[in-house]
């Protein structure tokens, strides 16, 4: 598979201590059974100090994903103004990452270190199953957006999605992902190899065989080539359109003030997907790399460059929150009202009236009062015209 998720497995089980836990990788109970007779101690042993740095790092994932994203799904949900249908999608999105960093990233982390896995046999087959998931769910959520601004963009006449089917459509990102990470689950397995635990997917076959690289690379291709293909031709298009020709100089200030906010939606996007594919390439690489040479996951120092490769792909989780702050006017906003009892953080009168709907409602009622009051005038004068005749009129008749 793509590795499920957890590199870890991979090392270990080539370890004989070891056999990937979350992502694809996986090996056979032959081949470790080989390993174990090889030796019984761990030579993934690390020293207390480098235990706790990474410790550090990956607390840090942890405390900022989770924090950032609930954040944003708040933001999102308990504002109407902010309910649009790219921001349905990026609840999506937050609720991957969140649930990733939540469900998988820690348990990864310590099955990484100690090469023993801890947890059972059902959150075993969880954590081959969820990651494959939660990354379909984040990347395809991603996918939508570029489609969604395509459309808006390069097609403004065309019907746009409504609350509902962008609802379906999140759904049905969540069914085709459970559908591809169910072999994961159905063939998770946990051994005991003296003196460990390992938690593993048991392909047919012997590893590296064709049911495992089959799988491996279509993960590869469809929850990371295919999505990202697809991004990159909507977002030329798109950019293009945006910046590729001059704003007309006769154009209305409303007219610049739509260009310049569609900019800013689609810059910022564009930033959240390169963060995505940057963080998550090193560790495709690495998987890749393994299936042809698994003799690279025997290597003293791979652990080091797993722990690390695992923590740039996790790291993808805690960055959006922080892209949206910095690059949305109404995040930012939002993130101040969420920390207001933060004591230097200042909520202005600007950031209250960006999540509110108030601010539309009265630039509404104000065009109403205006038309209001130039029809009662215009009723006045009628009247006023009417009483002038009909007194006219009945002078006439008394004279």
């Amino acid at each position: 598979m793509e590795e499920s998720l957890d590199a870890v497995g991979l090392l270990q089980h080539v370890e004989r201590d070891v056999e990937a836990t979350s992502l694809p990788v996986s090996v056979t109970a032959d081949w470790l059974e080989e390993d174990a007779n090889e030796t019984t101690w761990n030579q993934f042993q690390q020293p207390d100090w480098q235990v706790a740095l990474w410790a550090i790092a990956y607390s840090l994932i942890i405390l900022v994903s989770i924090t950032g994203n609930i954040t944003v799904i708040w933001i999102i949900l308990a504002h109407r103004r902010m309910r649009t249908v790219t921001n349905y999608f990026i609840v999506n999105l937050a609720f991957s990452d969140v649930s990733m960093a939540s469900f998988n990233t820690l348990f990864n982390f310590v099955y990484a270190l100690h090469n023993d896995w801890y947890f059972g046999l059902g959150y075993c087959r969880f954590q081959n199953f969820f990651p494959i998931t939660a990354m379909f769910s984040s990347i395809y959520s991603m996918a939508a957006i570029s489609v969604d601004r395509y459309m808006a963009i390069i097609h403004p006449l065309k019907p746009r999605l409504s609350s509902t089917s962008t609802k379906v459509v999140i759904a049905l990102i969540w069914v085709v992902a459970v559908c591809l990470a169910f072999p994961q689950c159905y063939y998770s397995v946990t051994r005991f190899y003296y003196p460990r635990t390992v938690c593993m997917v048991d392909w047919p076959g012997d590893y590296g065989g064709k049911h495992q690289l089959s799988y491996q690379y279509a993960v590869i291709l469809l929850i990371y080539l295919l999505p990202l293909l697809v991004m990159l031709v909507t977002y030329s298009i798109v950019g293009r359109s945006l910046w590729g020709g001059q704003i007309p100089g006769e154009a209305t200030d409303h007219y610049h003030s739509q260009i310049k906010a569609k900019r800013k939606v689609v810059k910022m996007m564009v930033v959240v997907v390169v963060t995505f594919a940057l963080c998550w390439l090193p560790y495709h690489v690495y998987f890749i790399l393994g299936s042809f040479n698994i003799d690279i996951y025997k290597q003293h120092y791979i652990q080091q460059v797993y722990l690390a490769i695992f923590w740039l792909a996790m790291s993808s989780t805690m960055y959006n929150p922080i892209i949206y702050c910095c690059l949305n006017q109404r995040f930012r906003a939002g993130f101040r009202h969420a920390f207001a009892w933060c004591p230097f953080i200042k909520v202005s009168e600007e950031d209250k009236m960006e999540l509110q709907h108030t601010h539309t409602f009265r630039v509404t009622m104000t065009r109403s009062h205006r038309r209001e009051s130039a029809h009662t005038k215009i009723n006045h004068a009628c009247d006023a015209n009417h009483t002038e005749r009909e007194t006219q009129k009945r002078t006439e008749r008394t004279w």
